[in-house]
C-alpha cells in the first residue's frame, strides 16, 4: 500500500513539523520536572474540563476521570478493552462518572493516530479511539503503522484521503500537542495516568481498584 503519510510534492506540511518536534525524540522515560508554558492552563484548571476536552458521560456527573494516554502504549489498550467497558456500566452509565480522555503520545506514531482520531466528528470519536485500541497490536507493530491503522478506520469512512488531509492539519495537530504539554504541567511522564477529582493515580488499575477509589468519595 502506498504510503499516506507522504505529502504530494515532497513539502513536509507543518502539522508533521510540529508533531516531530515535539514527539520525534521524546523518550517515555521520566524527564526534567515539567514547568508551565505560556498558553498552558494552569493545574487546578487543568484538573476540570477544558474547552475543547473530549468527555463520555454526562457533563454534569459529579466525578471526573481524567486519562492521560498514548495510542501505542499496551497497558492504555487494555485500559480501553478490558477496564474501561465494566467502569462505563457501573458508573459512567449511570451519571455518577465522567471520563476526560486526553493524549499523551510516547512516540510520533501514537501522536499521528491521536491527531487522525481528532479529525472525527466528535460523535464518533470515542468509537474510533476504541477502534484504535482494539486494533493496537495489528498496526502499531506494523512497517507502516499508520497505513495499517488506516485499515480498520475505513469501517468508520476515514479513508486515505481522509486521513491524509488530517496529518496536513495543523489545528488537529496543534491540539494533541496541547494535550502532551497539558500533561507535563501535570506532572504525567508515562500512560496510562489518571485522575480522580485531581488525584493522581500512575499505571494500569484493575476494575476493583477503580471501583473503591470511586466509592471512597461517596458522591
Amino acid at each position: 500500500m502506498r504510503n499516506i503519510l507522504i505529502v504530494a510534492g515532497g513539502v513536509v506540511a507543518v502539522a508533521a513539523i510540529v508533531l516531530g518536534v515535539w514527539f520525534g525524540t521524546r523518550a517515555p522515560a521520566p524527564g526534567p520536572a515539567p514547568v508551565a508554558v505560556a498558553g498552558t492552563p494552569d493545574k487546578t484548571a487543568l484538573l476540570a474540563v477544558q474547552p475543547g476536552d473530549h468527555v463520555l458521560g454526562d457533563a454534569k456527573a459529579p466525578i471526573t476521570l481524567i486519562e492521560y494516554a498514548s495510542f501505542t502504549c499496551p497497558h492504555c489498550a487494555h485500559f480501553h478493552t478490558q477496564i474501561l467497558p465494566e467502569l462505563k456500566k457501573k458508573w459512567i452509565d449511570s451519571g455518577k462518572v465522567k471520563l476526560v480522555y486526553r493524549d499523551f503520545p510516547l512516540d510520533q506514531v501514537a501522536a499521528k493516530a491521536a491527531q487522525i482520531a481528532e479529525c472525527a466528528p466528535a460523535d464518533r470519536y470515542f468509537p474510533i479511539i476504541d477502534l484504535i485500541f482494539r486494533n493496537q497490536a495489528t498496526w502499531a507493530t506494523g512497517s507502516d503503522p499508520i497505513a495499517e491503522l488506516a485499515k480498520p478506520l475505513r469501517i468508520a469512512g476515514m479513508g486515505e484521503n481522509e486521513i491524509k488531509a488530517c496529518l496536513a492539519n495543523e489545528a488537529k495537530a496543534n491540539q494533541v500537542v496541547a494535550d502532551y504539554k497539558g500533561g507535563e504541567v501535570l506532572g504525567v511522564n508515562s500512560t496510562p495516568t489518571l485522575f480522580i477529582d485531581g488525584q493522581l493515580y500512575r499505571g494500569a488499575r484493575s476494575v476493583d481498584e477503580l471501583d473503591a477509589a470511586f466509592a471512597k468519595l461517596g458522591k
